[in-house]
């Protein structure tokens, strides 16, 4: 059934799932190494670095909302140009830097464009795709940013990403690219670029409380912002830690592979685990994946060998995949037609968990990274865990709901996962 179903795949739908696995490919061989090149090159504090790397997603927090907003309200083609060809300019900012107030505005920079491009796309892959194909689209967008974090970590290794910002001159090539390719499929399927619904988009202030007072919504953003928290502190907290601790001698190196591996086992577990997890109402599988994230990051904190740190990999990526696969749907299926966008950009206020995760993780490294992983690590573990009640709320309030509109108990439609 799936090669059947990817020929229905719109070509502008194909175009983003194409374009993120590039572009993650070109993040991840960047991103993920900023942290280390600045302790270790630079040799800026750790809770300095902390504060430069959440820069980005407090400033994509910031903005997220009004980026899904604004897409609903003049169309993705006009948010999506601009906001991606900014992206390219600012990573050729990143290569310019030199001192750390320009990584700290550029950072900032990043997660804005980020924040405005995302929540847009996703949106329109919602609206170029038929409901019975919406779970294999986001799952391969998904598949997608994990086949460049695959690649992009050894690539960036080999590159130096650690020691030298070429990387970032690379990556800011890769998105003109891709905005050169969005350019052409917007002109050649210009019929759907206006998002035909029956209501008008709605204004700023109503959407602000038709998302804050949505019973499901609202506890969902909450218990996904811990989950994110958790999430945050592998490319953060752990980066930092293998770097820091003297326990270990080849820390960034062994962070570039860890990164591999856990992308490499999100494409090898990620359509068993969507086909099983397919047939519950989507938020149990953000359930069982905080469960995960949380037990993951308590095994980071007891990993002086390789074999418990790559099962803490293993065992963060199951919570993981758990975590994301079904986000996307579980939104698109919450929110009203003329309001994807919105929902989709609201959602990105559970980003202030990455604001958080660099912050508080570069405090505890500074206090105890050359003492004990564990008191670095269970703390967070606890922070993660937290999001658990409201994600239970959130599973007991979808279930009255769709028992009261007659429902059937199957998260999504099977035949397209």
């Amino acid at each position: 059934m799936i090669p059947k179903a990817l020929k229905q795949i719109h070509p502008l739908a194909w175009t983003i799932i194409i374009g993120t696995m590039f572009g993650r490919l070109v993040t991840s061989m960047s991103i993920p190494f900023l942290a280390i090149y600045l302790t270790s090159t630079l040799g800026v504090s750790a809770t300095t670095t902390g504060l430069i790397v959440a820069a980005s997603s407090l400033a994509g927090v910031s903005v997220s909302f009004y980026g899904g907003y604004i897409s609903d309200r003049i169309g993705r083609k006009k948010v999506m140009l601009v906001s991606v060809f900014c992206w390219a300019a600012v990573f050729f900012g990143f290569a310019a830097a030199s001192e750390i107030w320009m990584f700290f505005v550029v950072n900032v920079l990043n997660g804005l464009c980020r924040s405005v491009f995302e929540p847009a796309s996703r949106a329109l892959l919602s609206d170029t795709t038929p409901p019975e194909h919406k779970l294999l689209v986001f799952n391969l967008r998904y598949a997608a940013i994990n086949i460049g974090v695959v690649f992009g970590p050894i690539v960036g290794l080999r590159l130096g990403s650690a020691e030298s910002l070429l990387p970032f001159v690379v990556a800011g090539a890769v998105y003109i690219v891709y905005g050169l390719v969005l350019v052409l499929q917007f002109a050649a399927h210009r019929s759907v670029l206006t998002v035909r619904h029956e209501a008008a988009p709605p204004k700023i202030r109503e959407a602000f409380a038709v998302t804050s007072r949505d019973r499901i919504f609202l506890p969902v953003l909450i218990g996904t912002t811990f989950c994110v928290l958790g999430y945050g502190h592998f490319s953060s907290t752990l980066a930092q830690y293998l770097s820091l601790t003297p326990s270990l001698s080849n820390g960034k190196e062994l962070f570039s592979y860890m990164l591999a591996m856990n992308a490499a086992v999100v494409l090898i577990v990620q359509y068993p685990i969507v086909k099983t997890v397919s047939r519950f109402r989507p938020v149990v599988p953000l359930i069982l994946g905080n469960a995960l994230v949380s037990l993951s990051l308590l095994m980071f904190g007891m990993g002086n060998h390789l074999v418990l740190l790559m099962a803490g990999v293993f065992v963060f990526t199951i919570g993981e995949v758990l975590m994301f696969t079904m986000m996307d749907i579980l939104i698109d299926r919450i929110a009203k037609p003329e309001w994807k966008g919105t929902y989709f950009g609201t959602i990105g206020f559970n980003n202030i968990g990455n604001v958080m995760a660099p912050i508080v993780g570069g405090l505890l490294l500074d206090r105890f990274a050359l003492q004990s992983g564990f008191a670095v690590f269970a703390p967070l573990a606890l922070l993660t865990a937290l999001g658990l009640p409201f994600l239970l709320a959130a599973h007991r309030r979808l279930t009255v709901r769709e028992a009261a509109e007659g429902r059937s108990d199957a998260g999504v439609t099977n035949h397209s996962a």
